[in-house]
């Protein structure tokens, strides 16, 4: 493998680094880094590796760019709208650096195809926003002894750490048991600073390219923790537990993280034809509420706890959100009501 006169010039200021130079880009250009999300941590990540000039890069995503994407998902213009994530993300990337091959999945990642998928890559890179995958992505990248770069963000708050690094510590050292279902709200139902994602997710590339360079100190057993508000930065140090052992991969991430997989659903296009009357309720923000709706009652998600009592129950009711993640998690907290009435999901929700 060798370095094309054009791709000399594209990587020159790596090549004149001496701690990278002529057999770094070759590590570079040889590597295959698979990319979990093309969402707010996914879009930086994906920018950096691909200037960087990694030969091989896997996106693997199900989601289309909506309008509200584009405060902190840069690689995306109003021209994407609609696309799917991954085909967007290609086109774009491939004018930025026409010497990568890029490896496009638009599904999810499931249970049924983790294994398969990372076997295929070297470096697997977090940008999920959900504990059910993260479990997943942990458990894939051990079964196929993968290092897993591994980035969250919250409103003003990141955190980054390499997980599974030379049979370093993994993501369950860290977290062994999600959070309580409800109880960490994403960036859709709480929002988040435009930038945060960005400076996340560049740090993750920078890990990605330290672990195929072989320089600097990799954040295995470590966890950065960054402030945007305060511009702090702590790092906190942690052990392998040597009693965790994954053999397998669990039946259900879902019902482990405390969410429900048994909750009824309906489609919206379902509901448009149906003649049975349902009740409507809209768990999306006031802002979402503005923009669009199908009309029900709106309380959202994060007042439910509390106003579950203004639902009419003389019908059943159809919960709603944008893409069915937050209806879902109104129908575990109003299962624990004991509602007169029967609880309805509005699959993959309103811009289904």
């Amino acid at each position: 493998m060798s370095l094309s006169k054009e791709e000399n010039k594209q990587y020159n200021r790596h090549l004149i680094l001496d701690e990278i130079g002529e057999a770094g880009q070759l590590k570079l250009k040889a590597s295959k880094v698979l990319i979990i999300g093309a969402g707010g941590l996914g879009c930086p990540v994906l920018q950096y590796l691909t200037a960087a000039g990694v030969g091989t890069i896997g996106i693997i995503d199900n989601d289309k760019v909506d309008q509200s994407n584009l405060q902190r998902q840069i690689i995306f213009s109003h021209n994407d709208i609609g696309k799917f994530k991954v085909d967007a993300a290609t086109n774009n990337l491939s004018r930025l650096n026409p010497f990568i091959k890029f490896n496009s999945y638009t599904e999810r990642l499931t249970r049924e195809n983790a294994l398969e998928l990372f076997s295929k890559h070297d470096i697997i890179v977090d940008g999920s926003d959900n504990f059910s995958t993260r479990y997943l992505v942990n458990d894939a990248a051990i079964l196929t002894n993968k290092p897993l770069v591994f980035g969250s963000i919250f409103k003003f708050d990141g955190q980054i750490s390499v997980f599974n690094y030379k049979n370093g510590p993994t993501y369950r050292c860290l977290f062994p048991n999600p959070p309580q279902p409800n109880s960490v709200p994403n960036c859709s139902e709480i929002g988040v600073l435009g930038v945060l994602p960005g400076i996340i997710g560049t740090l993750q590339a920078n890990e990605v390219l330290k672990i195929i360079c072989g320089i600097g100190e990799v954040l295995s057993g470590k966890l950065l923790t960054f402030d945007a508000l305060t511009l702090e930065q702590n790092i906190l140090n942690f052990n392998k537990n040597e009693s965790l052992k994954i053999t397998k991969l669990d039946k259900d991430y879902a019902s482990f993280c405390g969410i429900s997989t048994s909750t009824f659903e309906i489609t919206l296009s379902e509901l448009k034809s149906s003649d049975k009357n349902h009740t409507l309720l809209d768990v999306r923000t006031n802002v979402e509420r503005k923009q669009f709706n199908i009309g029900g009652v709106h309380i959202p998600l994060q007042e439910l706890e509390h106003r579950f009592l203004e639902i009419p129950t003389n019908k059943d009711v159809v919960v709603y959100c944008k893409s069915g993640i937050r209806s879902k998690k109104a129908i575990q907290i109003l299962e624990q009501k004991d509602l007169k009435t029967s609880l309805i999901n509005l699959k993959n929700g309103i811009h289904s």
